[in-house]
């Protein structure tokens, strides 16, 4: 009887199963993936996915529109789609270009809007210029690993098995003589693209027939502030903020105005990073280490040596650190490293030119004050001054008007002062002629 029990309540499981599964409405999550490749894009991506997983999707379209960006972030987002749980599908509407077709690359699947380029991935510098080989051959190495994770199929043609993405023509995609860059028809005749489609509607009609639910990214005002605040010209002009700060602070006792404007621009220049968890521990580290040997090579060591030039490369490398994606699967690019040298001596250049223009003669006088010492020593304050103005009586004669012991009063042109003989007692009412001035005091001898 219990076995019979058992089978009829394993037959009612699977029948509320198969029915759970009829009913059940596929959602699809929805990614744009809209403007330059960069930190901010690996955040977003990062959290979609997290998105999709939580509303269980069953498929996530990636809605690509890039000429491409940064290559550390685009690893990372090649990563973390290559490891999502869930099927992806890119939809080139309408370019993917340079780090962009890495991402696409990616994907489970592609689809192109009509009118469409897909490729295009040489790496270049900020200015547009082609980087040297060794640049171009990490590329492609990349570029090939990813279009071989899609394994191969079997080809009834050849009766062969063949690579489902060919990586011959991802490495095409690099080379700088002769780059690849695919249209529609040219990517699904080589097995780059499934298809084109119009709309992300029908992409996903490929995929799922029926109705379904569609759930999509939302940017939020974090994503705005890091995308801007992670922008090259704002890095620099940061930068800039952070070194002519700590100048102006160490001209000053106590912690004033120019420490306060350092430390806020440090911290939105080390914000993007600390955001996006990809800033290593050792970044915020050495930077106020550079900042502390700043401060005893100024303070307590005189001139300036060992510890004032470890300060400054210290301060400079947590800068440079600081706009790198340190969470890289792969490491941090050659490529990124130097954009961020370039970031970074932009916003050296741009502080020593500000401090020589606030410090100078056409500069303000607030800048001025900070950097030369102009404080009054009033003695209402408790400083003693010194009147050297009597000096002006040596080789000038008098008299004594009290006995000089040897100390005593003189008196000079009807004013009276403080003297000392030079000559032993001198007593009062003798012509005396004052010989020198030292210590604020006047020496005499007989007349």
């Amino acid at each position: 009887m219990k076995k019979i029990y058992a089978l009829f309540a394993a037959l009612l499981a699977g029948a509320l199963a198969s029915i759970a599964a009829m009913t059940h409405e596929p959602v699809v999550y929805v990614l744009d993936l809209n403007e330059e490749v960069d930190a901010k894009m690996w955040m977003q991506t990062r959290r979609a996915i997290d998105e999709a997983k939580s509303v269980d999707a069953d498929l996530m379209v990636v809605r690509i529109n890039t000429y491409g960006g940064a290559v550390d972030a685009a690893d990372s987002i090649r990563t973390a789609i290559m490891r999502a749980p869930i099927p992806t599908v890119a939809f080139v509407d309408p370019n993917a270009a340079s780090a962009g077709s890495l991402i696409t690359l990616a994907c489970d699947s592609v689809y192109m809007a009509p009118g469409g380029s897909y490729g295009a991935s040489s790496v270049v510098n900020q200015a547009g210029e082609i980087m040297p080989d060794k640049y171009q051959s990490y590329m492609k190495s990349i570029m090939r690993a990813t279009a071989e994770s899609h394994g191969k199929v079997w080809s009834e043609a050849d009766s062969s098995w063949a690579w489902r993405r060919d990586p011959a023509i991802a490495e095409g995609f690099v080379n700088p003589d002769s780059v690849i860059t695919l249209t529609p028809e040219e990517a699904m005749a080589v097995g780059y693209a499934e298809g084109q489609a119009s709309s992300v509607d029908e992409v996903i009609r490929h995929h799922i027939e029926g109705d379904y639910r569609v759930e999509r990214f939302e940017s939020t005002a974090t994503d705005h502030i890091i995308g801007f605040l992670a922008s090259a010209g704002v890095r620099a002009i940061l930068i800039m903020l952070i070194l002519g700060g700590i100048y102006f602070e160490m001209q000053t006792p106590g912690l004033g105005f120019a420490g306060g404007v350092a430390f806020v621009s440090a911290v939105l220049y080390f914000l993007p990073t600390i955001v996006t968890g990809t800033m290593a521990p050792w970044v915020v580290v050495v930077f106020i280490l550079g900042i502390v040997l700043m401060a005893l090579e100024l303070f307590v060591i005189p001139g300036f040596g060992v510890c004032g030039v470890a300060g400054i490369l210290a301060i400079l490398a947590a800068l440079v650190g600081g706009m790198l994606n340190l969470d890289s699967i792969n490491g941090v690019y050659a490529v990124d490293f130097t954009h961020a040298i370039v970031i970074s001596a932009a916003g050296l250049v741009l502080a020593v030119a500000s401090v020589a223009y606030l410090t100078s003669k056409r500069g303000p006088r607030w800048a001025r004050r900070i950097a030369t010492l102009e404080t009054d020593l009033r003695v209402s304050e408790g400083y003693i001054g010194v009147d050297a103005s009597i000096a002006r009586f040596v080789g000038k004669e008098g008299d004594a008007v009290t006995d000089l012991r040897p100390a005593g009063k003189i008196s000079i042109e009807g004013e009276e002062f403080d003297a000392v003989s030079l000559s032993g007692y001198i007593e009062a009412r003798t012509k005396i002629r004052a010989e020198r001035f030292e210590n604020a005091q006047l020496y005499v001898r007989k007349a």
